[in-house]
């Protein structure tokens, strides 16, 4: 059975450090959102012809574009703070949980993995539609595997 995309969501927190969580799911305006797996791949060649491959890392990202800028949504107060004060470095760290909503595993709870990001904005402005702040999405490594309840919103870590 073929799992469709709405089932594999992505919560990012918009709290960006606070000592409160405020995760809003991506996806409203997204017609796709798909994290690259960028490779840090070595292939060398030896004296017999063959080629040795070694893959020892990825560097993940991904891109919210559009994004629509909503009154009231926490995640757009946060992107349009980051605009106004210049933010940078640690002030871009958030973290971002990946939820596999065809697998329940507790009432409202789900599967899921935390990782920690930076948001790297990459315009804002925009056309007639709307105002618009696209931004990526770029994924540190640091996980922490767990649940996800959809409806308070709460990550737990596992045990």
């Amino acid at each position: 059975m073929k799992i469709e995309r709405k089932y594999m969501a992505h919560y990012l927190n918009a709290a960006f450090g606070d000592d409160t969580d405020a995760y809003v799911r991506l996806g409203a305006d997204l017609e796709e959102y798909a994290p690259e797996l960028t490779a840090n791949v070595e292939k060398k060649a030896n004296i017999l012809g063959q080629t040795s491959v070694v893959i020892d890392a990825y560097q993940k990202q991904g891109e919210v574009a559009p994004y629509y800028a909503e009154d009231g949504d926490p995640l757009f107060e946060k992107l349009q703070q980051i605009i106004d004060g210049d933010l940078v470095l640690d002030d871009l760290k958030t973290d971002i949980v990946e939820v596999k909503l065809w697998d329940e595993t507790d009432a409202g709870a789900y599967p899921a993995v935390k990782e920690e990001c930076y948001i790297e904005i990459v315009s804002y402005g925009g056309d007639t539609t709307g105002y618009q702040i696209p931004f990526n999405v770029h994924y540190t490594g640091v996980k922490t595997k767990g649940t996800f309840n959809i409806e308070t919103k709460a990550f737990t870590p596992a045990a």
